[in-house]
């Protein structure tokens, strides 16, 4: 503010010659530009209540002067010119001098961004069309990482593997092993709120105790391994996808590349078959978990005790029940494996780049997880399973 004050600007409408004399001083910097914008409706109507032809700018008296200077003194010409004068640098120093050679005489017309002239119809029927080449594309793609899975078992079977199982056994532990508290409280709370809500309405009924055929054929069946691939999406999807990406990003899969060793092999096949062994064991324990949590709601809420809940479990829940809901489990855990290498596998250089493609795994991982989940339901009930 210092220097915004020692920009001077006079002007002398009784010059000789009749011109009109604009006086420049101190310090024509960037920090001049507010006083020089917040004065100029005034500047230009005392040029133009000059009268004059022409105007001389004296800048003999300027002490400091930088690029955003030039620019001010520059349309303080244009001023000049709009109130009808002709405008004349005078008395300029090689500094300003060698400032106003380097800008143009005025400042370039912005480009106007192109018009979109079609149709919203047309607008969303491309937009549809991009969707599906780009589901196209990852299908095809999802496709191979689905091979590589074989390969990777064919090469371990036949010896011939040059799988780290070290790697294995590391990514097991942070999918399966440390996911076990979260999976299991989760559940835990689910199963009893499922109970809760499920006592509360069969009460009407005087139906209280099949609350543990709900709880049982829901969670057996549908909820848990639902809700464990949900969570295992969030978690080590969105874990899968930033880690390659950011190998992607320091070019480190490249250089795996150019060494001889196969990406897909080293980073994709060793998270698949951890995540392959990981879901349906944390599946197990997410179904144990719910059906404790029911377990004690119905014995605070309805009286049932744990006898008689185990016994109406066993009467309700059969061995189809089980198989039904852990057979979908290895196919959770490819479609989570395979979407969250996938878009690791497209990320750029930047980190927003990284955050999109960590959004789309998880976004996409959990839609595919629910639309199969339908599919096994209208499966089951197709063959009366």
């Amino acid at each position: 503010m210092a220097e915004e004050a020692q920009a001077i600007f006079e002007i002398d409408t009784a010059a000789p010659g009749g011109d009109v004399l604009l006086t420049l001083k101190g310090a024509w910097t960037v920090h001049a530009s507010r006083t020089f914008f917040d004065q100029r409706k005034k500047r230009v109507a005392a040029i133009k209540a000059a009268g004059a032809a022409r105007a001389v700018i004296d800048l003999s008296g300027i002490e400091q002067v930088d690029t955003a200077g030039a620019w001010l003194i520059r349309l303080l010409q244009d001023d000049c010119r709009d109130a009808g004068l002709e405008a004349e640098l005078s008395r300029m120093n090689d500094r300003i001098a060698e400032l106003m050679e380097a800008i143009p005489d005025e400042l370039p017309e912005p480009e106007k961004p192109p018009v979109d002239s079609r149709s919203l119809g047309h607008r969303i029927v491309e937009q549809i069309g991009r969707s599906t080449v780009s589901a196209g594309h990852d299908l095809y793609d999802g496709l191979g990482y689905f091979g590589a899975l074989f390969v990777g078992l064919y090469n371990i079977f036949t010896r011939r593997s040059g799988v780290n199982f070290a790697s294995v056994t590391a990514q097991l532990d942070h999918m399966g092993v440390r996911a076990v508290p979260i999976i299991a409280l989760m559940s835990f709370l689910v199963g009893g709120i499922i109970a809760q809500q499920g006592a509360f309405q069969l009460r009407y009924f005087g139906a209280e105790l099949f609350v543990v055929d709900l709880v049982g054929i829901l969670q057996l069946r549908e909820i848990g391994v639902l809700l464990t691939a949900i969570m295992i999406a969030g978690r080590s999807g969105s874990a899968i996808t930033a880690e390659i990406g950011a190998m992607k990003m320091r070019e480190e899969i490249d250089a795996l590349r150019v060494m001889g060793f196969d990406a897909i092999a080293v980073l994709v096949f060793p998270r698949m078959l951890a995540l392959l062994i990981a879901l349906p064991l944390l599946t197990i324990v997410a179904n144990f978990s719910a059906l404790a949590g029911a377990a004690i709601v119905v014995d605070v809420y309805c009286g049932i005790t744990f006898q008689t809940f185990m016994q109406r479990l066993h009467e309700a829940v059969t061995l189809s029940t089980v198989i039904s809901g852990m057979a979908k489990a290895p196919f959770m855990a490819l479609i989570i494996a395979i979407v969250a290498s996938m878009e690791g596998m497209k990320v750029g250089g930047s980190a927003e780049s990284l955050g999109k493609k960590v959004t789309a795994a998880v976004v996409k991982a959990i839609f595919i997880v629910i639309v199969v989940d339908g599919i096994f339901a209208m499966f089951y009930a197709a063959i009366n399973f």
